[in-house]
């Protein structure tokens, strides 16, 4: 009798415990999520203004299938686009925000994340080779590394991510094309 008021106890005890920290987890979370919420907003914005042309005003995020984007315009023109895109980079996601002229043109580009190992892949947000060759990258230009018949400059012992890179560009670059024909 002993032993089974014993486990009743221990059960009880066990889920008293599991309710007071999921109660302090969950006040914790709700506390949060509206700093973290604007602090993502607010990092969106910086890679926004850093991948598009200065003098545009920038649209509230649309989406379309998968991808978020996002419009500069200057009354009904769109100067740019900024694309969120991603890509299976080497360790997971490698997701950028790129910017896009009307042209096709790369004005710029910017890791958001990415899950690179250090001193390899990591190197996609921080090689100063590798991040000059996509601005203003032409229109008319390969989005490939040179291993593959493109124009980009793989980071060294990263041709994994670099692909990555260049595909997350790409698909922005395609998405822009066929909003253009809509």
């Amino acid at each position: 009798m002993a032993a089974e008021n014993n486990f009743k106890n221990m059960v009880l005890c066990l889920f008293l415990v599991c309710l007071f920290c999921g109660a302090i987890l969950g006040s914790v979370y709700a506390v949060t999520k509206k700093p973290i919420e604007e602090a993502a907003i607010a990092e969106a914005r910086a890679a926004i203004a850093e991948v598009l042309p200065e003098g545009g005003e920038i649209s509230e995020p649309l989406k379309s299938g998968e991808m978020e984007y996002y419009l500069s315009r200057s009354g009904e023109n769109i100067n740019a686009y900024a694309v969120k895109s991603s890509a299976a980079g080497f360790g997971g996601p490698l997701t950028l925000m790129v910017g896009v002229l009307p042209d096709g043109t790369i004005y710029n580009t910017k890791v958001l994340s990415h899950s690179e190992t250090p001193g390899l892949g990591a190197k996609c947000d921080s090689d100063a080779h590798f991040i000059a060759q996509w601005k203003e990258f032409p229109a008319n230009g390969k989005i490939a590394v040179k291993k593959d018949g493109g124009d980009i400059d793989a980071i060294t012992a990263s041709t994994i991510t670099s692909r990555a890179y260049s595909l997350a560009v790409q698909n922005a670059r395609n998405l822009v094309k066929s909003l253009q024909h809509k």
